[in-house]
């Protein structure tokens, strides 16, 4: 069965194109380089995987609750809407909510896998170009792991939402080579890493915790990489040129605010969408989560120097603005320890398999 088949709601399309922007940047100065982005490309390189092998992709997992949450972390929850809704109504629902995230982070994912190609196009430094390319190839792994736990253990899908879509439209269509650095690694990425983060801490399946832990583990090193690449550039800006950066992140922030609303859900499975907005609006979890959401995001973009009074005036109406001073860097150690835990998780797993095996073996 085509992936196109498992859509909820039809498509539309069968791809998306949009024009190629922007120079194509050669540099023949082979030995210039950062050593943070240099010692970024180093580890680049030493923690590529095989989502293949790493993942054991035997588990199963509940299509009706694929992440194993709480009941609670439905924002309609405990409503009046909620107590009418028979057990089967309930399943598909959270199925359905699953699938729409899920598959905001498979669209986000491509995303990032044209993004990264196009800055080791665009950027002007061979020391970015060479931490590009490994991202690139992270990013591939991320949209193919995400595609497999959605057509084999979820079973269905949704299409990219009109908010996630514009977003990268604006970041692609940008020519400044600076701007899929924002638009996707400081932005985008920084969003992603947040969300994965709220749901491999919740989720109760060990299958999707663990795709969480080993992308988050990847995803870390390309929010660093925006910001070491971003931080010294911003310095040179001209006072307009900055004023045009910080108003293409406040309007992206609020974008990305509301991206998860999940609308096509509830009209997909014929709720009243307006009355289903309202609870969603209205939802303390949501508003923790969107709250969440930023905590990645306005740290770095303080850090980069993009912190005007429209981008502090924004944080301040969206509640955030507390984070600023979130440390970065020891939230990165945090995401690499859980999924190193993981892999000695599993590495134990795998001896005590062969230890039985070894003793059965004996028996016989």
């Amino acid at each position: 069965m085509s992936t196109i088949d498992r859509y909820a709601i039809p498509a539309g399309e069968l791809g998306w194109n949009i024009p190629a922007s922007g120079s194509a940047r050669f540099s023949w100065d082979y030995e210039d380089g950062r050593d943070r982005l240099l010692s970024l490309y180093e580890k680049g390189k030493d923690k590529q995987w095989n989502a293949a092998t790493r993942i054991d992709w035997s588990q199963d997992v509940d299509p009706f609750n694929p992440l194993g949450f709480p009941d609670e972390r439905l924002s309609i929850y405990g409503t009046p809407t909620w107590e009418k809704l028979s057990q089967k109504n309930r399943d598909e629902l959270r199925q359905h909510q699953a699938a729409f995230n899920w598959s905001q982070f498979l669209h986000g994912e491509q995303g990032a896998l044209i993004c990264s190609a196009r800055i080791v196009e665009s950027v002007p430094d061979i020391d970015a170009k060479f931490y590009a390319a490994t991202q690139t190839i992270d990013e591939a792994r991320h949209a193919e792991l995400f595609a497999r736990f959605l057509n084999e253990k979820i079973g269905v899908l949704y299409p990219i939402t009109p908010a996630l879509r514009s977003m990268i439209d604006s970041t692609l269509n940008d020519s400044r080579w600076d701007m899929p650095f924002l638009g996707m690694q400081v932005l985008i990425e920084g969003l992603a890493l947040a969300s994965f983060g709220s749901m491999r801490d919740f989720a109760g399946s060990t299958l999707a915790k663990q795709i969480l832990a080993y992308v988050m583990q990847d995803e870390a090193r390309h929010v660093a990489f925006g910001r070491y690449a971003l931080r010294d550039y911003y310095r040179q800006l001209t006072d307009a040129e900055r004023s045009e950066r910080e108003d293409f992140v406040v309007e992206a922030c609020w974008l990305m605010r509301d991206r998860l609303r999940g609308a096509e859900v509830w009209d997909n499975l014929g709720f009243d969408v307006a009355e289903a907005m309202v609870a969603v609006e209205s939802s303390d979890h949501m508003r923790l989560y969107r709250r969440m959401l930023f905590s990645r995001i306005v740290p770095c973009i303080k850090d980069i120097g993009l912190w005007g009074e429209k981008v502090i005036g924004t944080y301040e109406q969206m509640g955030v603005l507390d984070m600023a001073d979130v440390d970065l860097t020891a939230m990165g150690r945090a995401d690499e320890e859980a999924a190193e835990a993981f892999d000695t998780a599993q590495a134990g797993i795998a001896a005590r398999r062969q230890q039985v095996a070894e003793t059965i073996a004996a028996a016989d």
